[in-house]
């Protein structure tokens, strides 16, 4: 029986992978880690399927269930109220995000040169924000190495969550802790967890409509289309028809799950060459990301009137949830920082991956000549 290189019949190798994952999650969880249930079966079903080479396996079609629901939950946040809370500054928001992206372009052009790494390789692991669409859309492209696409979108990822923190509570800004801050924040969580429906018949019908709408994209070859198929399915029926019940927690961190561990299937670490300079370049891109976003963050500050704060919350590549509690917490504008995340996720999960296939045929016409000559 054909196999391919995620995908077996061999129960007991996604049985292995499985209980990996799962372990990995519940221990990222408890630890407090950010995204446990992404990184933490990523990282472990990784270490596992480095220690027992061929016994791990997972299937693509387990994959793409995990995908819909993930592109569901994107489709949610896709409301007339969402939308027209953007709009007044729309402008502005789309002016920085694609000064962010040209940026990101830049930074992985020259540290291309530097290192010698595969130029689009680079430009899809420099991107901002939307790590699983990112890591599957390296998936689709042919000649990308996936290695090094996940590797530099976790270490920016983790290098926002980490160091952003920090500048906003350092002497720069002068912020403190605040106790009350963090339980309120804490206490929206679990209200938010505490009052989801469950699953209902109405989420039931969003999830074969997201379900249906990600086939259909991918027998007409849309990108990433078990996530972005669903994503604008739900956001068009839910405009027709009624707002769409949130994903229960356990069914979200079942769709982290899944990805992570194929992810970690995916990344062939071994097959890294120079992993001291990949890894000395993903530190550098990720500094020079950081700092790129604070240099626009001071330019939002001044052109709209913003706290520096707001602004640098509002700018930060990633991690939007973490950012709008900080806000939340500091007492920022939360739905400016909130507005300007989600028009770049928005950007990136619908522009990036059409405007990307289009720059990537334009790339490969000039570059073919080239290597002739």
């Amino acid at each position: 029986m054909n196999t391919t290189r995620f995908q077996s019949w061999r129960l007991p190798g996604q049985l292995l992978t499985l209980v990996t994952a799962l372990l990995g999650g519940f221990l990222f969880q408890w630890a407090g880690l950010p995204i446990p249930w992404l990184l933490g079966p990523m990282i472990f079903v990784l270490i596992g399927s480095l220690l027992f080479k061929n016994k791990y396996a997972w299937s693509n079609k387990t994959r793409n269930g995990g995908m819909v629901l993930v592109g569901y939950t994107i489709g949610l946040s896709m409301t007339g109220t969402a939308l027209k809370s953007m709009s007044h500054q729309l402008p502005s928001m789309a002016a920085m995000t694609i000064l962010l992206l040209l940026m990101c372009m830049g930074f992985a052009f020259i540290i291309s040169k530097l290192s010698g790494i595969d130029f689009i390789t680079l430009l899809m692991g420099s991107i901002p924000g939307g790590l699983t669409q990112v890591i599957m859309l390296a998936e689709e492209t042919k000649g990308a190495d996936i290695t090094i696409v996940t590797f530099y979108q976790v270490i920016r990822l983790m290098m926002i969550i980490i160091l952003v923190p920090l500048f906003i509570f350092s002497p720069l800004f002068g912020y403190q802790h605040s106790a009350s801050g963090q339980a309120e924040a804490a206490q929206a969580a679990s209200e938010a967890v505490s009052y989801a429906p469950g699953i209902t018949w109405q989420l039931l019908v969003f999830l074969a409509v997201a379900a249906v709408f990600g086939l259909l994209a991918n027998r007409i070859k849309f990108p990433t289309a078990f996530l972005l198929g669903p994503a604008i399915a739900t956001a068009v029926f839910q405009a027709i028809w009624q707002s769409g019940p949130t994903l229960p927690t356990e069914l979200v961190n079942a769709a982290q799950l899944v990805i992570g561990a194929n992810v970690g299937l995916m990344l062939k670490p071994g097959a890294l060459q120079n992993k001291i300079k990949v890894f000395g370049c993903a530190l550098l891109s990720g500094v020079l990301l950081i700092v790129g976003a604070f240099v626009f963050a001071l330019i939002l500050k001044w052109t709209e009137s913003l706290s520096l704060a707001t602004s640098l919350l509002s700018m930060a590549p990633g991690g939007m949830d973490q950012m709008s509690i900080m806000a939340h917490e500091i007492n920022a504008e939360l739905s400016v920082v909130a507005g300007y995340q989600l028009f770049r996720t928005f950007f990136i999960f619908l522009a990036v991956p059409p405007l990307f296939r289009l720059f990537y045929k334009y790339y490969s016409g000039r570059k073919a000549p080239t290597e002739q000559t």
